[in-house]
């Protein structure tokens, strides 16, 4: 059976099958075994592979992994955990934002704590002159998912407010190159804040406010998937979110 997914990523990244061998150092008759056979390489050419194309060795080639290897990966993606968002160093947000190259993922109800701080607003800024793509999600002020998230925290109408006040506060870099905010309509189990290849994840708690649930600090590893599947579900969000007028 053909790897569609080798193909695919291949398409997307503009590598031909010659640049790939010639990257990874085998044969182009051997790449297209891997596409049009399906055949799995040695490990140490999934690893190459995955490594150039920037994806997981665990989508190319998701049998070829024991279950063992995968949570054994998986383990080493978690850089620690905090068991508050408020026990998260000041500087640990600044940190993982300034270290994107290429890509800084915002996605919240409201996120007032990160819109309220200006260094980190104007590092947003400076990132997207730079040429990162910043994207930010934030919750439909005027969704039912808003309120119920408000009614959950104990804050009420409070939720929609903050979100409000929160497309006040990026209002220097609304409409700017690199940078864009939609709106969701999602029920979140999780924020997630993203600086390439690693993750801040706040988790949700029923009754608790976001600030005193926990926060994983997750580092891609390559085998592993945790920070794959928090990545694939941002962009489920973004997918179906609502652009903003700048």
């Amino acid at each position: 059976m053909a790897n569609e997914r080798l193909r695919a990523v291949l398409l997307e990244r503009g590598v031909s099958i010659a640049e790939l061998a010639d990257a990874i150092q085998v044969d182009p008759k051997t790449v297209e075994r891997w596409i049009t056979k399906g055949r799995a390489p040695y490990r140490k050419h999934r690893y190459a592979v995955a490594a150039h194309l920037g994806t997981d060795e665990s989508y190319l080639w998701p049998e070829a992994l024991t279950r063992e290897q995968v949570a054994s990966a998986s383990e080493s993606e978690i850089v620690t955990v905090y068991p508050h968002r408020w026990a998260v160093p000041r500087d640990a947000w600044g940190r993982l934002f300034a270290q994107a190259d290429e890509e800084i993922g915002i996605l919240v109800y409201s996120g007032l704590f990160l819109a309220d701080d200006a260094g980190i607003v104007r590092m947003l800024s400076e990132k997207a002159a730079a040429g990162v793509r910043v994207r930010i999600l934030l919750g439909d002020p005027n969704s039912s998912e808003v309120a119920q998230r408000g009614a959950d925290e104990g804050i009420d109408d409070g939720m929609a407010a903050r979100i409000r006040n929160v497309l006040v506060l990026y209002k220097p870099i609304r409409g700017r190159k690199n940078v864009e905010i939609r709106l969701h309509r999602t029920v979140l189990y999780n924020s997630i804040y993203r600086g390439d290849d690693q993750l801040l994840v706040n988790t949700h708690v029923y009754g608790t406010p976001a600030g005193n649930a926990p926060v994983l600090h997750l580092r891609r590893v390559i085998g592993g998937d945790m920070v794959s599947t928090y990545v694939d579900s941002f962009e489920k969000v973004w997918d179906q979110a609502t652009p903003i007028e700048s």
